[in-house]
């Protein structure tokens, strides 16, 4: 995939693809979800996945996510794509449908990528993330991410209690540790 191939998209490989077979009402929402406390660094603790066959651990192209952002009411998260001796910058963007926790956004070719925070205390975070594409094929993931690794065992055991309720496998995840280095000359 190419760098300027829609940066939603980019946000659902860097997590991980998956195909999940879980609805919208089976999936719960955070109950006074604070956006502005989800700012900063966050590190990808875990990932599970309905196909895990879609994104390899040997691929040299690596996703990665890096930090939360608000921008008013919206969401950005920050992307670093790596590999084969390039590094990129993608900044998603999504907004507010309403309710609380859960964001909408879409991008080319007519699809669309829903984000729904499940649980956070704001030191780890449950995150589930559903993008259709312009054919009506859905791909949905589930992350448990947290400010430092390991993840806080509380946090993990719900993590797992969704992996094992949605009959998840886990995936492959991947952290990048500082910003892109300059270009070399």
């Amino acid at each position: 995939m190419a760098p300027d191939t829609g940066p939603l998209l980019l946000l659902v490989l860097s997590l991980g693809l998956a195909r999940a077979q879980e609805t919208l009402e089976e999936v719960p929402a955070q109950p006074g979800f604070d956006a502005n406390k989800v700012e900063g660094r966050w590190l990808t603790a875990r990932l599970a996945a309905s196909h895990t066959h879609l994104v390899s651990p040997a691929d040299p192209l690596r996703l990665a996510l890096h930090s939360i952002a608000t921008r008013d009411r919206d969401l950005e998260f920050i992307l670093f794509w790596t590999g084969q001796g390039m590094c990129q910058r993608v900044k998603v963007t999504v907004h507010p449908v309403g309710l609380r926790g859960q964001y909408h956004g879409s991008f080319e070719g007519s699809g669309s990528i829903l984000v729904r925070f499940v649980g956070t205390d704001y030191n780890s975070l449950i995150l589930y993330i559903r993008v259709e594409d312009g054919g009506g094929e859905v791909t949905s993931l589930w992350a448990l991410l947290a400010r430092s690794v390991p993840a806080d065992p509380k946090w993990l055991g719900k993590y797992l209690e969704y992996v094992r309720e949605f009959q998840l496998r886990e995936a492959p995840v991947f952290n990048v540790d500082a910003q892109c280095p300059p270009h070399e000359a």
